[in-house]
Formats: structure tokens, C-alpha cells, sequence
């Protein structure tokens, strides 16, 4: 098996999500708001949202939203721990699919983390 880029992956589909945006530009952005109230804060937080996310794009078998969620998960702090314990869950309820997309989402995950800049100290 050819391993995923998953940033790969989002950047072959700027080019067609600019064009679709721009082919129907209500919808694009009747979606984008409804992404952005759903993902944000709430009684949930957006880093439990964005696991939630993963899990579905996990069931969904949906490479690009496996990108998508798992740079999410990890942007908003998402511990490995989190992230293994969610694919379980999907392991649980999806069973043999989700052990193809479940390690593709853990590796997606690994990839977000590791292009992400260092954490800077804490001022003091």
C-alpha cells in the first residue's frame, strides 16, 4: 500500500474546491458557516468536535475529510491517546472498514502534528 500524504491530499483539493466555490458561491458559503458554528465552542469543545469529525470521516471512508478533521484534531490539541481511543470507538462500531481508515486517520494525525511548529513556553 502506498502510504498517504495526507497534506498532499488537501492541497489536490484546493484547486477543485476554489472552482466549486466559485461555480456555486451561496452554497460554498452557506456551508462554511454552518462549519464554522458547529466546530466552535459550545458545550462540546472544538477539539472533542473535531475527534467526533474523525470518527465520521473514519465510517465515511473519506480520505479528504480524514485530512481535513485530523489536521483539525490536531491544531486543536488533540492527544495521541485521544485520537487511538476515538479509532476504538469506530473499531467498535464499524468494524473491519475501520481498520483501513482508522490507521489511515491515526497516520493523517501523526502528519498534522509533525508539521506543526513547536509550542512556544509560557511567558514568565
Amino acid at each position: 500500500m502506498t502510504k498517504i500524504d495526507y497534506q498532499e491530499v488537501m492541497g489536490d483539493l484546493a484547486q477543485p474546491v476554489k472552482e466549486l466555490r466559485d461555480a456555486i458561491p451561496e452554497v460554498w458559503s452557506a456551508y462554511a458557516t454552518m462549519h464554522r458554528a458547529v466546530i466552535g465552542e459550545g458545550a462540546l469543545d472544538a477539539r472533542h468536535k473535531e475527534l467526533i469529525a474523525l470518527a465520521i470521516a473514519i465510517v465515511k471512508r473519506c480520505d479528504g475529510c480524514i485530512a481535513a478533521h485530523a489536521r483539525g484534531a490536531a491544531r486543536r490539541g488533540a492527544t495521541p491517546a485521544e485520537v487511538a481511543e476515538m479509532i476504538g470507538v469506530t473499531l467498535l462500531l464499524d468494524g473491519g472498514p475501520a481498520t483501513v481508515y482508522g490507521p489511515r486517520a491515526w497516520e493523517a494525525y501523526h502528519q498534522f502534528v509533525a508539521a506543526m511548529p513547536p509550542a512556544s513556553p509560557p511567558a514568565g
